[in-house]
């Protein structure tokens, strides 16, 4: 059912671009003329509300009312989702998205690798784009899965195993080596160079299933998120203004976006309140920490209050 305000707009276009007079508006889209004339009566603090709750929509028009209330919740607007949600229906601001469908594990399937603290387990993985000339390029996505931070996010035309080396390494010594790496079974990622490296850092890998993209769900639900909110939004004229976009968007993620798994705090707020130092798990017999479907008994677990 389309609401009075929908309706006063509705009419408002009509006359406007001379599509007939009021009375014929009013009654093509039953709205009593009293009703179109009549001004809605407001008080300063419910303008306020209604004005930023829109501003913020139209800012960012890839989220949803509970992540825009929460974003202004953040900013000391006191406001109800119900609110939020009936404004941004009555200014036709609503996000619709088809969700995919995605497979889950079986029972009778091992249990992968879980994220216990941060720097436990890393994810990465490739995701494509193109310029407006219709070259295309790759972004290499780094992602602390229990942070949900975006450690690094860098786009090239071509990101050979030596490449993302470079790139990872730079991730590491701002954050931190990871006990894990989570990744699919790209020539990247099983290269002999970059088995070699990690091996040496002490990094284990974390190998998919072929065919099996659910099992890294972290990072296809960054991607998605990135596609969304970006990629689909923006027209790359070049690599060079691709990389400044996405680099800017990367930290809006980590530090302004609300995140809905993490009780809508930005990844940055969660892990600084969490206060989760990357931990060192306690000596474990040879041969036990490979097996990832068993999680070692003797390891020490830092979780949130």
């Amino acid at each position: 059912m389309v609401s009075p305000p929908s309706r006063r707009r509705a009419v408002n276009h009509a006359v406007e671009n001379g599509m007939g007079s009021t009375s014929q508006a009013c009654r093509a889209m039953q709205l009593a003329r009293s009703s179109f004339y009549q001004q809605p009566c407001l008080s300063a603090e419910s303008l306020k509300k209604r004005t930023a709750i829109i501003q913020t929509s139209e800012n960012h028009p890839r989220y949803g009312y509970r992540r825009v209330t929460a974003v202004l919740k953040r900013e000391g607007l006191e406001v109800g989702k119900t609110r939020v949600q009936r404004i941004r229906r009555e200014e036709g601001l609503q996000v619709r998205k088809r969700q995919r469908k995605t497979r889950r594990l079986m029972v009778s399937e091992p249990i992968r690798q879980r994220a216990e603290y941060r720097n436990h387990v890393w994810s990465w993985d490739f995701v494509h784009d193109q310029t407006d000339h219709g070259s295309r390029f790759r972004i290499l996505s780094v992602i602390d899965e229990y942070t949900r931070e975006c450690l690094a996010l860098v786009p090239g035309w071509s990101i050979r195993a030596t490449d993302a080396i470079r790139f990872v390494k730079s991730a590491m010594e701002e954050h931190g080596n990871p006990e894990y790496m989570r990744s699919d079974n790209g020539p990247e990622f099983i290269a002999y160079a970059m088995q070699d490296w990690l091996k040496a850092r002490n990094v284990q890998t974390a190998y998919i299933r072929p065919g099996s993209p659910w099992e890294q769900g972290y990072v296809e639900s960054f991607h998605d998120k990135l596609r969304d909110e970006l990629l689909n939004r923006e027209i790359f004229t070049s690599l060079r203004e691709a990389e400044v976009l996405i680099e800017e968007w990367r930290k809006e993620y980590n530090e302004f976006r609300p995140h809905s798994s993490l009780n809508y705090m930005t990844p940055l707020e969660f892990r600084t309140n969490c206060g989760c130092p990357p931990l060192q798990p306690t000596a474990v017999a040879p041969g036990t920490r490979n097996k990832l479907k068993q999680k070692p008994t003797d390891t020490l677990v830092l979780r949130c209050p």
